[in-house]
């Protein structure tokens, strides 16, 4: 009701105003956060991700299907398990005119399996015993023991290569090859970036983006529907859209989505360390209700974190669905009965100010409270939030796997015991010695039927333990202005339509 009598004062303010000039080539999006660091060796949140992915290229790619494609690399061979050998384009230049040869891709490696820069990525190559640059044009991985991801963790969008030399404050000016070249900065206000005339792929048809920070929704509806703001990516409220579609000059593109929404826990906590006090509450949490009111049915629960087209998905695993005497029960068993108050536990969930992320944790705070779970609410700017979540300062926090959780190393960088916060993103501190051993034997085997068998075994185990609570699958949905054409939304939820689409003036 709120957000409805706002969305119905931002229509009114928008008809009695004029939109301010403006540069009629630069297209404005509109972000929730800033980038936490633009060093694709470094980021992991979801805006340095989808910036980096405009700004550098990986030495690979993908497609749709998750095959992949060359990219800086054109191509690479194996000639036994433990060594790759890549073969990089010729007359590719950095942003700055620097060509691109094989150092700067042995620069990039090495900085981060060293510690030149301190990034939870390191751990991603702890199989590469070495990198060496043959020639020019040849880089050559060799590994201590065979690995599987190496390719996923080379691919653009994991990663990007930096020339050499780049040291921990590239992320001030970063420098890659890729279709757009980096501008400016300001914290908690912009990211500037405009085209790359000597892009080597596609040249893109828009001159210069602006990436406006803009945290809160209401804003955002008001600056898209004024003409200020041109497009924005799963960032409004669902029930915005339809007072967004009513406008003639909007248009909203959308496509069933990779990136996944979870819950996830402190297994170092003593009241989460409990499997049954997790199960709880996954059986306290109505998604669907959820998914229809909040979502407007754009989504879909999850109960995985692949994607449930990719080939080692497992949908044969516990379930926890909703049930709130199951719920109860738990607790009770758990040592955990209603008190006098009726209260039984209470916890907190710490999240950002993004305007889903405190509806979501709302409604969770009521439906937890109906199995006598007080669930207190702890908001902070994103940078903040993130910076508390890497360091594992938190009970409960939930955010969204995007791009990250197509390919089934994501097993390994969130839930394994090597890859505990911040050497990847295990920050709840989840320890299994069997999934452990699985999700290696995984990475290493080259029987395709035994890896789909490790990674069944493994959804079976987190399905029981719930590290994690995988929510559901968001669709990505896009809001852009008539003067963008050409917009495809990727299920992922990156902003690589920008390589593409088209700016009128």
């Amino acid at each position: 009701m709120r957000r409805s009598l706002l969305l119905a004062l931002v229509t009114l303010l928008v008809a009695g105003c004029r939109s301010a000039p403006r540069d009629p080539n630069t297209l404005v999006f509109l972000i929730e956060s800033s980038p936490a660091n633009l060093d694709p060796r470094v980021g992991t949140d979801a805006q340095s991700e989808h910036i980096d992915e405009l700004l550098f290229d990986g030495l690979v790619a993908h497609d749709a299907n998750f095959r992949f494609t060359p990219a800086l690399a054109s191509s690479w061979d194996q000639p036994n398990p433990r060594t790759y050998v890549f073969h990089l384009r010729h007359g590719v230049r950095f942003h700055d005119g620097r060509v691109l040869t094989a150092r700067d891709v042995v620069w990039t490696i090495n900085s981060m399996r060293t510690g030149a820069v301190i990034t939870p990525k390191a751990a991603t190559y702890a199989s590469v015993d070495s990198v060496e640059a043959r020639d020019a044009q040849t880089a050559v991985f060799h590994l201590k023991q065979p690995d599987n991801f190496l390719l996923t963790n080379l691919s653009t969008g994991a990663m990007g290569i930096v020339p050499e030399g780049s040291g921990r404050d590239f992320w001030r000016h970063p420098v890659g090859t890729g279709p757009f070249r980096f501008v400016s900065q300001q914290i908690d206000q912009d990211v500037v970036i405009e085209r790359n005339p000597e892009s080597w792929s596609a040249v893109p048809r828009i001159a210069r983006v602006r990436f406006a920070v803009v945290p809160d929704a209401i804003t955002q509806a008001l600056e898209l529907e004024k003409g200020s703001g041109d497009v924005e990516v799963n960032s409004l409220p669902m029930d915005a859209l339809p007072e967004m579609a009513r406008r003639p000059d909007l248009r909203i593109d959308a496509t069933p989505g990779t990136q996944i929404q979870y819950l996830a826990f402190n297994l170092r906590d003593p009241l989460l360390s409990d499997a049954r006090v997790r199960q709880a509450i996954a059986c306290a949490i109505d998604r669907h209700a959820i998914i229809n009111a909040l979502l407007r049915g754009h989504a879909r629960p999850a109960i995985s974190l692949l994607p449930t087209s990719h080939w080692a998905w497992n949908g044969s695993v516990a379930r926890y669905d909703f049930d709130p005497q199951r719920a109860e029960q738990l607790l009770e068993s758990a040592g955990h009965p209603r008190g006098a108050d009726g209260v039984r536990l209470h916890l907190t969930m710490k999240m950002s100010t993004d305007e889903d992320t405190r509806l979501l944790a709302a409604v969770l705070q009521q439906q937890l409270a109906r199995i006598g779970i007080t669930l207190a609410l702890r908001s902070s700017e994103f940078a903040t939030f993130y910076a508390d979540v890497t360091r594992g300062a938190f009970q409960i926090y939930s955010l969204r796997w995007i791009g990250g959780n197509e390919q089934p190393d994501i097993f390994s960088y969130a839930f394994s015991t090597a890859r505990f916060s911040p050497k990847g993103a295990n920050r709840g501190h989840y320890s299994n010695p069997l999934l452990d051993t699985l999700l290696n034997d995984a990475a290493i085997s080259s029987d395709s039927a035994q890896r789909r068998a490790d990674y069944a075994q493994v959804q079976q185990i987190l399905a029981l333990d719930l590290p994690a609570i995988n929510l559901w699958y968001k669709d990505t949905v896009v809001v852009h202005s008539q003067r963008l054409s050409g917009v495809v939304p990727s299920p992922s939820g990156s902003f690589t339509f920008l390589e593409t689409a088209a700016l009128t003036q």
